[in-house]
C-alpha cells in the first residue's frame, strides 16, 4: 500500500509546474534581448542618418523609413547620377559622405544597395553601354558600393542588386511616379 501524500507533497509539484510554465527558455531570453537590442541600435542609427541628411531629407530628396529589422534610406536618383548614366556626381558623393560614418561603423549588418528605374526604354544615347533597365540599375547601385567601399564601408557589409522597374513606388503612369521609381535605396538589416 502507498503512503498518502501529504498536503506539502502535493503541493510542491503543483507550485513548481506552475512556475516553470510561466518561464522563458534562456534561448528565447537571449534572442528576445538580442532583438530589441538590435531595434535600439537600428532607432539610434535612424537619429543619426537623420541628422546627417536632414537638409536633403527638408528638401525631399532622401527618405528614411525604419521598418521591423531593417533602416530604408530611399535616395532619388537625381540625387545621385545625371539621367542615364551610372556616374556619380559630385552633389550624389557629398551626400553618400554624410552619411559613411554612420555606414561605416556598422557591424553584423548587410548594407545592401538597390537601384530601381521607371518602365521607360532605355534612350538610343546610352543603349550601347545600358540595354536595359537591369543593366542601368545594377550599374547604379554597384556605383554605389564601389563608392562606399573607397571611402571605408567594410566590404564585407555590401551588397549591390538592380532591381530595374519591377519594384516600383509608385505607378509609372505620370512623370511624378516616374522619378519616384528612379530611386537607390540604402537597408541596413541584420545579416
Amino acid at each position: 500500500m502507498r503512503p498518502a501524500l501529504t498536503h506539502t507533497a502535493a503541493i510542491v509539484p503543483l507550485v513548481a509546474f506552475a512556475l516553470l510554465g510561466g518561464c522563458v527558455s534562456q534561448t528565447r531570453y537571449n534572442s528576445q534581448v538580442a532583438a530589441t537590442a538590435a531595434a535600439q541600435n537600428l532607432s539610434a542609427q535612424n537619429a543619426e542618418l537623420n541628422k546627417q541628411l536632414a537638409a536633403e531629407i527638408a528638401d525631399k530628396q532622401v527618405t528614411i523609413q525604419q521598418l521591423n529589422d531593417r533602416l530604408v534610406v530611399t535616395l532619388v536618383d537625381q540625387v545621385l547620377f545625371a539621367s542615364g548614366s551610372a556616374e556619380l556626381h559630385p552633389k550624389g558623393r557629398a551626400v553618400l559622405d554624410k552619411a559613411i560614418p554612420t555606414l561605416a561603423a556598422q557591424t553584423g549588418k548587410w548594407i545592401i544597395i538597390e537601384g530601381h528605374t521607371d518602365d521607360q526604354p532605355i534612350g538610343p544615347s546610352i543603349i550601347a553601354r545600358f540595354p536595359t533597365n537591369w543593366d542601368l540599375s545594377t550599374a547604379r547601385a554597384t556605383s554605389v558600393v564601389k563608392y562606399l567601399q573607397d571611402k571605408g564601408v567594410p566590404p564585407v557589409n555590401l551588397a549591390a542588386t538592380g532591381y530595374s522597374q519591377y519594384q516600383p513606388v509608385k505607378p509609372n503612369t505620370t512623370a511624378a511616379g516616374r522619378q519616384a521609381n528612379r530611386r537607390i535605396e540604402i537597408i541596413l538589416r541584420m545579416k
